[in-house]
């Protein structure tokens, strides 16, 4: 297949348009990744000047240590927030999609929490769930609602749904947007057919908008699922992972970086993670479809 000059000019044009994006790709997401992996077959610690090849010793390990399968079992519990995440942000969406009055401040207020730093966020809603000093039980109890103070981070039972909160309150505008951008792909034509069949709001909303915007319900499933097996800054500002809130994102930080810095062990179990999350976005995506077309 032969290509003429002015093709072949266009697709060098377009490598060279592609080629500083590459480059960041290759330093910042490939390299560390195939560094990652090449470290999970090594008993490595930047501490240690012996450090040898262990083969897939780190994965044995790993698949025996109850530290791992704990901080696995609460970064899947932390999925919680994703059925919530998609109806609030939905229901958020659905309010400040039509146009009325202020719906632009609305729409920057919900916003906001999103370009705040997730540091700046954990550290005010710690200050708000303080046991004895915090806001929240301080209005509480002066509504009545609550006899003594509640131990939302300093209790085992209440700690990780604590911390869910932020999360969720964080990351409500982000996913605002998605549905907001996916209501206003719905053609209009279909509203008024809705309309002049009779549908009212409920069945509209029911039977037209949400089967119209399952792409996009599908694409805030995928991406808050990721987010949540991934989760970290929120317990390392919050908990610093005690009181059983540990997830493995954090466990991963704890052994790699603090204490005996066991970077290769740290390394298996980031590429466990990377393939669990492959694996569980794979079928995902996959049921997400079928429901879909049910």
């Amino acid at each position: 297949m032969r290509f003429s000059g002015s093709r072949l000019r266009q697709i060098f044009l377009a490598y060279l348009f592609l080629l500083p994006t590459l480059i960041i790709l290759s330093v910042f997401l490939f390299y560390p990744m195939l560094r990652a992996f090449l470290l999970s077959l090594w008993d490595y610690s930047p501490l240690s000047p012996d450090n040898k090849f262990v083969g897939l010793d780190n994965f044995i390990r790993l698949s025996k240590d109850a530290d791992f399968w704990r901080s696995l079992g609460n970064s899947f519990l932390y999925l919680i927030v994703v059925p919530i995440i998609i109806i609030l942000s939905l229901a958020l969406a659905l309010l400040v999609e039509p146009k009325i009055p202020f719906v632009n401040f609305f729409r920057a207020a919900y916003y906001m929490p999103v370009v705040t730093m997730m540091v700046v966020v954990a550290l005010v809603w710690k200050m708000i769930f303080d046991t004895d000093h915090g806001i929240l039980n301080s209005l509480l109890s002066r509504m009545s609602l609550i006899s003594e103070n509640v131990p939302w981070l300093t209790s085992p039972k209440l700690a990780l749904f604590t911390v869910m909160t932020v999360t969720i309150w964080k990351g409500l505008g982000y996913y605002m947007v998605i549905f907001i951008a996916g209501l206003r792909s719905i053609p209009h034509e279909l509203l008024e057919a809705a309309m002049i069949d009779g549908c009212k709001s409920r069945q509209t909303l029911l039977h037209v908008k949400i089967p119209m915007l399952w792409p996009s319900i599908t694409l805030v499933a995928i991406i808050s699922s990721i987010s949540a097996l991934q989760v970290f800054e929120e317990i390392y500002m919050m908990t610093q992972g005690r009181l059983g809130t540990s997830t493995l994102v954090f466990y991963i930080y704890d052994l790699g970086v603090r204490g005996e810095q066991e970077m290769g062990y740290a390394c298996a179990m980031g590429v466990a993670l990377f393939c669990i999350i492959f694996i569980f976005t794979f079928f995902n995506v996959r049921l997400m479809g079928k429901a879909h077309k049910i």
